[in-house]
């Protein structure tokens, strides 16, 4: 049985790596207090948001999920998500420079529709918006660690969702 200090230090590194974008949680808390103080229904059925938004969560939770198991797969030591190994582009990486923002803004829009509020389609372009300078330093912090590589990955994976650029043949 572990001890109680092996259990919170094994607590504490779980949250260390736990991709919890601070944005992101303001921006649920947000959306919660608009939609309270004034509330701005989304059109259509209940039963339509409440599919339609479980869909987004899960898709969400999944992206990220699939984001950290292949990051830990590329890591031979203890795994720390800010400090990386090697530059990751398999997996979801493979697809978005970022899969863990995807994947939160999946998971924020799909939260905003189980709702059935439209506050989310307001605060979640703010916020990520908001929140793109921190990516930009995380790619320079990138392009430094990994030299080459990280600029030929950018070139052909796109940053967040888009079309992935033609390789030559």
């Amino acid at each position: 049985m572990a001890t109680p200090s092996r259990t919170v230090k094994r607590l504490q590194e779980l949250y260390e790596n736990l991709p919890l974008p601070a944005g992101h949680v303001i921006g649920m808390a947000v959306d919660f207090l608009l939609d309270r103080l004034r509330p701005a229904p989304l059109p259509g059925s209940r039963s339509l948001h409440r599919r339609a938004g479980a869909l987004l969560v899960l898709a969400g939770v999944g992206l990220n999920f699939w984001a950290l198991h292949e990051r830990r797969r590329h890591t031979a030591g203890r795994f720390a998500l800010e400090r990386p190994e090697e530059l990751v582009t398999t997996g979801p990486y493979a697809m978005t420079r970022h899969p863990m923002y995807v994947g939160w803004w999946f998971i924020r829009l799909g939260t905003g529709t189980l709702a059935g509020s439209a506050w989310t389609l307001v605060t979640l372009p703010v916020l990520s918006l908001a929140g793109h300078p921190e990516v930009l330093r995380e790619e320079a912090l990138l392009a430094e660690h990994f030299h080459e590589a990280y600029p030929a990955y950018a070139g052909r994976v796109p940053r967040y969702l888009g079309f992935p650029a033609r390789q030559p043949p």
